[in-house]
């Protein structure tokens, strides 16, 4: 272990490279529980590394995964909104929150809903349509008559 002056994290030293007490740990969490696809693992690792690195710049130093508390789930998610995520990037960071709060038993940490934090709910249909027009002066520059055509058909 390692600690810099004027820091009261603690820092592990990894080979030539120096890490994070909380980035370790729940990546070391992460390949002692592998549950899902590997996709899903992978997500997981990478969700939890930014969380990690958030806490840490919101200003929670000297974390381990066991010191997780409401104050941090909160703060997470008030910046998370304060940075305009959409509402799936927020709800599939969650998981990830809740994943690591079971695995260290503080699953009571964390509401149980997602109402509990504001978040709100996804929308899977929209009654906006996405579609675009072109209009004869952009078509025109069109060189390629075939690419031109099917412009003209969609």
């Amino acid at each position: 272990m390692v600690t810099t002056p004027g820091q009261s994290e603690t820092l592990t030293k990894i080979g030539k490279y120096t890490v994070r007490g909380l980035n370790h740990q729940l990546k070391t969490l992460c390949r002692n529980n592998r549950e899902g696809s590997y996709g899903t693992q992978g997500q997981r690792e990478r969700d939890l590394t930014l969380i990690a690195n958030q806490l840490h710049e919101i200003g929670y130093r000297g974390m381990n995964s066991h010191s997780l508390k409401p104050k941090h789930v909160q703060a997470l998610v008030e910046h998370w909104l304060e940075n305009e995520l959409t509402t799936g990037t927020i709800k599939n960071r969650m998981s990830a929150v809740r994943w690591w709060a079971r695995k260290v038993n503080r699953q009571n940490v964390v509401a149980r809903s997602n109402d509990y934090y504001g978040i709100p709910n996804r929308i899977f249909v929209t009654n906006t349509s996405k579609a675009k027009s072109v209009i004869e002066a952009d078509l025109a520059k069109v060189r390629d008559e075939h690419v031109r055509m099917s412009l003209e058909l969609q």
